[in-house]
């Protein structure tokens, strides 16, 4: 990554309290990057509308379904819309998104079962900008 390429960062990585329980994934190596780059932080999931603290959702199929079986999809798919918006915006090639997250996962996110179990299925806003031709750097490749 040159020093001078924008880069979009799910916020909760760079120690922003948006994760759905409140807390953050701040991750030391992210926040080097921060230091370094131009950076653009999101949280799809609070850009669709949703709040913080949420309740936990997960990938069924095409859906996104809490542990309390509400389908928040179209928040997700907002989240997405609105995040690819800002990519656009702001010339924005590489993203750097949390792992196995339903919005943010590059190849895998939880099943909708809530039993920890992955299926390869991207998140809703991985996937959008990546169809998007924006590269997707998984977090867990930072730890």
């Amino acid at each position: 990554m040159s020093n001078n390429e924008k880069i979009l960062i799910s916020a909760c990585l760079a120690g922003v309290n948006c994760k759905y329980n409140g807390g953050n994934n701040a991750n030391e190596k992210i926040k080097q990057i921060i230091s370094k780059h131009d950076v653009i932080l999101v949280c799809p999931e609070q850009l669709g509308g949703l709040t913080t603290p949420r309740d936990p959702a997960e990938r069924l199929g095409s859906r996104v379904i809490t542990n309390k079986s509400q389908d928040v999809t179209e928040n997700f798919q907002r989240g997405a819309e609105e995040t690819l918006r800002l990519a656009k915006e702001y010339n924005i090639k590489k993203a750097i998104l949390k792992s196995r997250s339903p919005s943010c996962g590059k190849c895998q996110t939880y099943d909708g079962t809530f039993t920890n179990t992955l299926v390869n299925k991207p998140g809703i806003t991985a996937e959008l900008l990546s169809k998007n031709g924006i590269e997707i750097i998984e977090s867990d490749k930072f730890i």
